[in-house]
């Protein structure tokens, strides 16, 4: 009987350990209220800037995602042994029936997958290759993005910014991101929404740097940008287009709103 009691005492301790590391996980997810995100400075410098930090967040989400798995792993691993001896000092179970331990939060820790390869735009920007088998969609995810470019190409610009700004929200961060943001950017550019337009366009950039459509997004950056009447953060914008992308068609066409903006 003493042998079973210090065994449960043992039990007693290991569930404590146990919700002591939960609630410190609780605490590594949980926000402080603050932020140390600060972008400043010329339009190509917010950019960087941009880039950097999510380079950063990045890989502190890598990092915390390393250490959810060690616990997940550890807990795991600890509960199991927490049913064994549970069973041992329990009358009547039988040790062949416990299983396998189910992982904490009720899935296996699996290493992050790699993002999704973004999609090959043609020279306007429209035409996509979405039967290249390196493009994973999903089932509705192309007839979606279909529907809200056709609105887009037919004039409709308000179904058209609409209809993007629900794919978005339907297939966050999927392969036809980048390619959303610069249509939802031309729908509102075509209801005379310049700002916002422009917004779209760098935050497709900024999030999308080495995408096929970078290049047109920021083109149209930097047009917005003379339109907004920054003319010299315009310049220098579209001057970053052929430095950046030098075999892009876009690089001419960045070359030509220089040349009409009369870029030094």
């Amino acid at each position: 009987m003493a042998q079973d009691t210090s065994t449960l005492a043992d039990i007693r301790q290991d569930l404590s350990v146990l919700t002591f590391e939960l609630q410190k996980l609780k605490r590594e997810l949980s926000t402080t209220g603050g932020t140390t995100v600060g972008v400043s400075g010329s339009t190509l410098d917010r950019v960087n800037a941009i880039e950097a930090e999510l380079q950063r967040l990045t890989n502190r989400t890598e990092e915390m995602q390393f250490r959810i798995d060690q616990v997940v792993t550890d807990g795991t691993n600890r509960i199991g042994d927490l049913e064994f001896r549970v069973c041992e000092v329990e009358p009547g179970c039988d040790l062949g029936n416990l299983g396998q331990t189910k992982p904490i939060g009720g899935e296996a820790p699996a290493p992050t997958p790699a993002p999704a390869p973004a999609p090959e735009p043609d020279v306007a920007g429209h035409d996509l290759p979405l039967t290249d088998p390196s493009v994973q969609l999903a089932a509705s995810e192309e007839q979606d993005f279909r529907r809200a470019e056709a609105a887009l190409e037919n004039g409709e610009y308000q179904a058209a910014a609409d209809q993007f700004a629900a794919f978005r929200e339907t297939y966050p961060g999927g392969p036809l991101e980048a390619a959303a943001l610069v249509g939802h950017g031309r729908a509102l550019d075509g209801l005379g929404n310049t700002r916002d337009a422009a917004r779209s366009y760098l935050n497709s950039y900024s999030g999308y740097p080495d995408s096929a459509i970078a290049p047109e997004a920021l083109w149209r950056l930097g047009v917005s940008l003379a339109t907004l009447g920054s003319v010299t953060e315009a310049c220098v914008t579209l001057a970053e287009v052929p430095s950046r992308f030098p075999d892009s068609p876009f690089a001419q066409d960045a070359a030509t709103s220089r040349a009409g903006l009369n870029c030094q």
